[in-house]
């Protein structure tokens, strides 16, 4: 984006990604599992002496601190600059890796240093991290096996290191078969689509030096073809390459992960009962907020039973919309066409009218304004070397003090793994010399900017920017200086996402949306009439959408509790019977969803899906306190930052919750604000 005015090189220290070199970083990072392995074989027996063991636990947080850097760089570059080169480099260091964290977690002196150090009558002297950090290491290590003896704790370390590398090639496979397709289009087909959209289409086609438009199976490519294009053939043509992806039903099998899923679950089971667990569910939840497996399936299906009265009632509109133009039967490689037909229709709103109104300078300048009045916070951005040319870097000051730096890489390209998240580069921590301060990664894949205009989002990518953007600020305005239990670390799986969706509701306000809308010629904010639209049309199809997400974490939460471990034929039958209870549009036989379902079979939500639900409602429920006393209260921004964002892992998610709402977390809000309930007449 054009600058007017020279920017301050970076506070922090930061990557020089423009020296980074992967054979320096790959000895690094060999490096560090060496130091770290070297200390786990000195340290036979602590000293008896309660300063010298929190001692070894400094040590072990400043190793940490060390490996975390320099692996979190390559597995960063990994994700965003795929290439022959870092992958190969990336998966070669996975079975050190693997073995050192495996030690780490079943070492028998740094566990009991961790015990007695909880034992002793001293403990209550340390700080409420240093407690806490403790408590969840003990936790951990027992979820690592440290009990394990003999055979069984040699089987444990072989079974990590597998799951590592099974996890890497899914992740490899889904990007692979993603990139593998892509679609030259005539002018026929192109009918329907926006001219932003179409520019998109010759951009990819440009790429690969190509005159003609080009479709892929990128989101930004896929979405604009299934939402606009008249074309049903088009529509489903896609729409079959983009669900089978890295499945036995593509047309590239070389990249199937039906084995790879297979083997996880197994894998996965077989280690739950080596640890004493029925289930790899049972053991996921070890570590949640959420106390049992029962608890979550009551709350899915609760929730289920919530959504289907609304779904029914957007499925039948849809099905008559479709209807009008001779379509008997809706199919899936419909639902987004004649969705946003409806909307038309309804609110007299699209994604494309709205889109001129949200160009990405203008959202992320806006962002930082709302957050600023929020958290009383500055945001500049500073010249840093970066990865690529479009990645900005920026850093966060708190009365006139650096709190911490973040990147911004906002645009779908080649190389780079789909959808979007944020990652920790470095954690706040107290070192022996100074206060390292936190940076992370935020990352999106949206259209980019075509030509000469800058990049226009849609508000769903507004809402997904203003999501990642939560999960920054979770690792960023941290006050913890324990690297165990700053920012995200420590904090239960199923309520880290609540920062996140709590930030999407600033995306629905009219005070927020005149501060990120900007027209992209006019520069007028969003006009009373489309603001109107969109607001009205908030609660469009939240049935279906619920449902959608329920599906998936009703099948995520199945698979990973059945016992023995389910084969690829069962994975499908378990996935085609829970559709068959809770979605209300019938799906394709050769639809493979899970086979790209990166979250559970590559990411951290493994029997954890449910989460992003779970924390819904505590999202919502501390959404309505800035309801009632104004969604820009410095005073109840500050509480929220000092209660949720400063406390890392420190508090339990429960605690933390309690602390800033001042009582557990109730579902109304959460029924209200997906338009299922009215708000009470005095709220």
């Amino acid at each position: 984006m054009a600058q007017t005015m020279t920017l301050q090189q970076a506070t922090l220290p930061v990557p020089q990604f423009d020296k980074i070199r992967l054979d320096t970083l790959k000895t690094q990072i060999q490096q560090h599992i060496q130091d770290g392995l070297k200390f786990l074989v000195e340290l036979t027996q602590a000293p008896d002496d309660f300063n010298a063991k929190t001692q070894v636990l400094e040590q072990m947080d400043s190793l940490e601190n060390n490996l975390n850097e320099s692996w979190g760089i390559l597995s960063h570059l990994n994700a965003v600059m795929n290439n022959a080169a870092t992958r190969e480099v990336y998966q070669s260091l996975l079975p050190a890796l693997s073995e050192y964290y495996t030690q780490l977690g079943q070492h028998t002196a740094l566990y009991q240093t961790y015990q007695h150090l909880h034992d002793r009558s001293e403990f209550s002297s340390l700080s409420a991290a240093q407690q806490s950090a403790i408590k969840l290491g003990l936790r951990d290590f027992k979820l690592s096996g440290v009990a394990l003896e003999g055979a069984a704790k040699q089987r444990y370390a072989e079974i990590s290191a597998r799951l590592s590398q099974l996890a890497s090639d899914f992740s490899n496979h889904v990007l692979d078969a993603t990139q593998a397709y892509f679609k030259p289009l005539t002018e026929a087909q192109l009918k329907g689509l926006p001219d932003s959209s179409i520019a998109l289409l010759k951009q990819y086609g440009q790429q690969r030096e190509l005159e003609q438009p080009v479709a892929t199976l990128d989101f930004p490519s896929y979405l604009a073809i299934m939402t606009y294009a008249q074309d049903r053939a088009l529509r489903e043509e896609l729409y079959k390459a983009y669900t089978t992806r890295a499945s036995e039903q593509s047309e590239h099998t070389e990249f199937d992960n039906s084995e790879i899923m297979q083997e996880i679950l197994s894998l996965r089971q077989e280690m739950a009962q080596l640890l004493g667990f029925e289930n790899y569910a049972a053991y996921s939840l070890a570590s949640k907020m959420a106390p049992n497996v029962q608890t979550v399936f009551d709350f899915l299906n609760e929730l289920a039973e919530h959504a289907r009265t609304p779904a029914l009632q957007e499925i039948a509109e849809l099905k008559a919309i479709a209807q009008q133009d001779g379509i008997e039967e809706l199919q899936p490689w419909d639902s987004s066409f004649y969705s946003e037909k409806l909307k038309q229709q309804k609110f007299n709103l699209s994604q494309e009218a709205l889109k001129p109104y949200f160009p990405a300078p203008k959202v992320v300048q806006g962002l930082f304004e709302i957050v600023q009045r929020l958290y009383g916070i500055q945001i500049q951005e500073r010249t840093a070397p970066v990865w690529q040319p479009d990645v900005r870097y920026f850093e966060i000051e708190d009365k006139g003090q650096i709190v911490g730096g973040f990147y911004l890489d906002l645009y779908a390209r080649s190389g780079k793994r789909g959808g979007a998240w944020m990652s920790g580069f470095r954690s706040r921590m107290q070192t022996a010399t100074a206060l390292q301060k936190p940076i992370c990664y935020m990352v999106c894949n949206f259209t980019p900017p075509v030509g000469e205009q800058p990049a226009l989002l849609t508000h769903d990518e507004v809402t997904t920017l203003f999501h990642e953007f939560g999960h920054g600020l979770h690792h960023l305005l941290t006050e913890v200086d324990n690297i165990s239990v700053a920012g995200t670390h420590g904090v239960a799986w199923d309520a880290v996402e609540l920062p996140s969706q709590f930030m999407e509701f600033w995306t629905w306000d009219k005070a927020s949306l005149d501060l990120i809308s900007e027209h992209v010629e006019t520069k007028q904010t969003l006009p009373q009439d489309l603001l109107n639209a969109l607001l009205d049309a908030r609660f469009f199809q939240s049935g279906m959408q619920t449902l959608r997400q329920l599906e998936f974490a009703l099948f995520d939460l199945e698979i990973h509790q059945h016992t023995p471990a389910l084969s690829t034929p069962q994975i499908q039958e378990t996935l085609n019977q829970i559709r068959q209870r809770v979605a209300v549009l019938p799906t394709t036989p050769y639809n493979r969803f899970q086979h790209s379902f990166s979250h559970i079979f590559a990411g951290g939500y493994a029997a954890g899906y449910y989460s992003y639900k779970w924390a819904e409602v505590l999202a919502s429920d501390a959404f309505d306190r800035f309801e009632n006393e104004g969604i820009f209260n410095t005073s109840t921004g500050h509480e929220f930052r000092k209660a949720i964002l400063a406390v890392g892992g420190q508090d339990t998610a429960l605690d933390a919750f309690v602390h800033f709402r001042g009582r557990e977390p109730k579902i109304d809000a959460l029924l209200r604000h997906q338009g299922w309930t009215k708000a009470p007449k005095n709220a």
